[in-house]
C-alpha cells in the first residue's frame, strides 16, 4: 500500500530525514517510535507532503505522491487521514459541524455530509456530543473529534503525528482506547508516531525505531523490544524493564499493607 524508499530532507545543515525507506502493507498498524528530534513527524508529513522531501520516492497505492500536480495531490489527500498533535477544531461549530466541515468543502451534500459525520462520531463513542462546542469537551474528546473528522473521509491509511502529546496523563487512555479499537477491529492501515509503549506493544504489527534521521531498528515488538539491536532499542528495552519493576514494587506494596 505504502512504499517509502530513500527519502531526504535537510532543514539547512540538519539532516531530518537521511535515506530513509520503509513499507506499509495494508491493514498493517506500523509504530515509529525514537527520541524527539530524530526526524518521526516530518517522516509522515512527507507522505502527503505537508513537508515536500528533498530526494526520494513515495508510492501510495502505486502512485508517486512526490510528481502529483495540486488537483491530483488534493485528490490523494482524501484517502490519506491524518491526526495531528492539536485538536484544531473551530470553536464557534459544534462538534458534527467540525467533522461535517471538510466534508461539505469538499462539495458533499449536506445531509450526506452529516450521516457520514455521525458514523465517525459513533466509531469515536461522541454520538452524545454532536452538538457541544469544542470549549464544552475535555481534551481527549477534542482529540477524538480531531480522529472523527479525519475517519469521515472514510481514507485507505491513516497517519498519527503524536496525537496524545498535547493531552494530560490521564485523558491519554480514552484517545489510545480509540487507536486501538481502529487498530483491531476496523482493518485500518495505519502509521502511528507515538512515544506511547504501551500501545505500541498492543497494537503494532511493526515497531519502528529512528535516530538522526535514519531507521535504526526494525521488527515485531517482541523483537525489538525484547532482544533489541540497536542503542535506542536498548533503552525501550530498560525503560519497560523499569515501569515492570515499578509496577510489582507498587503491587509488593499494597500485598504488605494488607497484611
Amino acid at each position: 500500500m505504502l512504499s517509502l524508499q530513500h527519502l531526504r530532507k535537510n532543514f539547512g545543515s540538519l539532516k531530518a530525514i537521511d535515506d530513509l525507506s520503509l513499507t506499509v502493507s495494508k491493514g498493517q498498524t506500523v509504530v515509529i517510535m525514537g527520541p524527539s528530534g530524530c526526524g518521526k513527524s516530518t517522516t509522515i508529513r512527507t507522505i502527503n507532503r505537508l513537508v515536500e522531501p528533498d530526494q526520494g520516492s513515495i508510492l501510495f497505492n502505486g502512485k508517486e505522491m512526490l510528481t502529483l500536480e495540486a488537483a491530483e495531490l488534493r485528490k490523494m489527500r482524501k484517502k490519506i487521514g491524518f491526526v495531528f498533535q492539536h485538536f484544531n477544531l473551530i470553536s464557534r461549530l459544534s462538534t458534527l459541524e467540525n467533522v461535517m466541515l471538510g466534508l461539505v468543502m469538499d462539495g458533499l451534500d449536506k445531509e450526506e455530509a452529516r450521516d457520514k459525520a455521525l458514523q465517525a462520531l459513533e466509531k469515536v463513542g461522541l454520538t452524545n456530543h454532536q452538538h457541544h462546542k469544542p470549549s464544552e469537551l475535555s481534551g481527549g474528546q477534542q482529540q477524538r473529534v480531531g480522529i472523527a473528522r479525519a475517519l469521515a473521509f472514510e481514507p485507505e491509511l491513516m497517519l498519527w503525528d503524536e496525537p496524545t502529546a498535547s493531552l494530560d496523563p490521564i485523558l491519554v487512555r480514552e484517545v489510545l482506547v480509540v487507536m486501538e479499537d481502529l487498530a483491531k477491529y476496523q482493518d485500518s492501515t495505519m502509521l502511528v508516531v507515538t512515544h506511547e509503549i504501551s500501545f505500541a506493544l498492543h497494537v503494532a504489527q511493526q515497531i519502528v525505531l529512528m535516530d538522526q534521521g535514519r531507521i535504526v531498528e526494525q521488527g515485531q515488538p517482541s523483537q525489538v523490544f525484547l532482544a533489541p539491536a540497536s542503542a535506542i532499542g536498548q533503552q525501550y528495552k530498560q525503560l519497560i524493564e523499569y515501569q515492570l519493576n515499578q509496577t510489582e514494587i507498587t503491587l509488593y506494596g499494597k500485598q504488605r499493607a494488607a497484611v
